[in-house]
């Protein structure tokens, strides 16, 4: 799969693609919420389709020398495993904030 052709590319391609729609559109799995988290997923889709039949083997059927059921679900897996580490990574990362003494606010009745 290293020197793959332009319709292996193509396979794999659009593999990473269903896996980025349906994570981020069907699902709602985001790490951001925007047209760059939609490419974050599609690119880390490609890269796990790109590795699913080296990884999980070769079985099934094949479309231009891409075996279809190992790449999409590497390319879920990928897409999956990327969206994960950045949520945790954001969830890592945030500061809470120290809490507000209540004496220092004081409600008054407005007549």
């Amino acid at each position: 799969m290293i020197g793959m052709n332009f319709e292996s590319f193509l396979s794999i391609l659009i593999l990473g693609l269903i896996a980025a729609v349906v994570l981020h559109y069907a699902v709602r799995y985001r790490m951001l919420s925007g047209f760059d988290g939609f490419l974050g997923k599609w690119i880390a889709g490609w890269i796990g389709a790109w590795l699913g039949s080296p990884v999980l083997g070769h079985w099934a059927f094949r479309i231009s020398n891409v075996y279809v059921i190992p790449g999409i679900i590497g390319a879920f897996a990928a897409a999956f495993a990327v969206t994960a580490s950045m949520k945790a990574a954001a969830t890592a990362t945030v500061t809470v904030p120290e809490k507000v003494p209540a004496a220092q606010f004081e409600m008054r009745k407005v007549s």
